[in-house]
């Protein structure tokens, strides 16, 4: 019998809920930021527009996350919002003199991808008042982005993005995800890079910019600059190219078609 595989990786057990959201623009662009960090899960706490996910500006902004947009449950309540979770962190550049502990965003996010025991809710609140002290006394910790102190306003959708994208790293780490956009060639061999290199060198000797009785650093300096670039064949054959033109006497040169 084969059991079914579970996905607990954080995309899956992190929510975004936003408290009294006045702007439908805002929740769209909430929706699109996190959905472009691979996250899907939106709840919304009476917003002040009882559609607001039906809003013109709502969908103008998710602008292409309709599906998150639509997608979103609305409440009344932090109970319901926060229901099946069993970790909370409230979002605010306010400090509290009594608050949960104080994290960085990518602290928590360490934390949440690497507990698959958590089922976690961010938490966001109004774009002009934040979050109200009741509601922050509920949650885990309290994360402070740490943003110019000078200027710190950040807009609500811009503070959803900072946190969605510490968590998508959390779980991913510096993985480059290999696309099928740009051409990938095959890695030159050692003898096929040693022969591009004797043939470049008798191409400078033939120009006089390298003198064989006297060649010093320049032909290591050569290796060592390409040998940071990673050739691959096609590379080495344009090269070997060059060097067969520069050692080819102009008349006899066959014109590039």
């Amino acid at each position: 019998m084969n059991t079914p595989k579970i996905d607990n990786s954080v995309f899956k057990r992190l929510r975004f809920v936003l408290v009294e959201t006045s702007s439908p623009g805002n929740i769209g662009a909430a929706a699109r930021a996190i959905k472009t960090m691979g996250f899907g899960e939106l709840v919304l706490i009476n917003p002040r527009f009882p559609n607001a996910v039906e809003e013109e500006a709502a969908v103008a902004f998710a602008s292409g996350a309709q599906d998150v947009l639509s997608g979103a449950r609305i409440v009344s309540s932090i109970e319901e919002a926060l229901q099946d979770c069993n970790f909370a962190a409230a979002i605010s550049a306010r400090l509290r003199e009594f608050s949960p502990p104080v994290v960085s965003p990518r602290a928590i996010a360490g934390q949440i991808a690497g507990d698959v025991g958590l089922k976690a809710a961010m938490i966001f609140g109004n774009e002009r008042f934040g979050l109200p002290n009741e509601l922050v006394q509920k949650c885990n910790v309290l994360i402070n982005i740490p943003a110019n102190p000078d200027y710190s306003s950040l807009n609500l959708a811009q503070a959803v993005q900072v946190l969605a994208y510490e968590c998508r790293m959390a779980e991913l780490g510096d993985r480059v995800q290999a696309g099928d956009i740009g051409f990938q060639g095959e890695m030159a061999g050692v003898a096929e890079i040693e022969g591009m290199f004797r043939h470049l060198e008798e191409a400078l000797v033939a120009i006089e910019f390298l003198k064989p009785d006297s060649p010093k650093k320049l032909m290591p300096r050569l290796k060592r600059l390409f040998a940071r670039t990673q050739l691959e064949t096609e590379e080495v054959n344009i090269l070997r190219g060059i060097a067969r033109q520069i050692l080819t006497p102009k008349q006899d040169r066959k014109p590039k078609q």
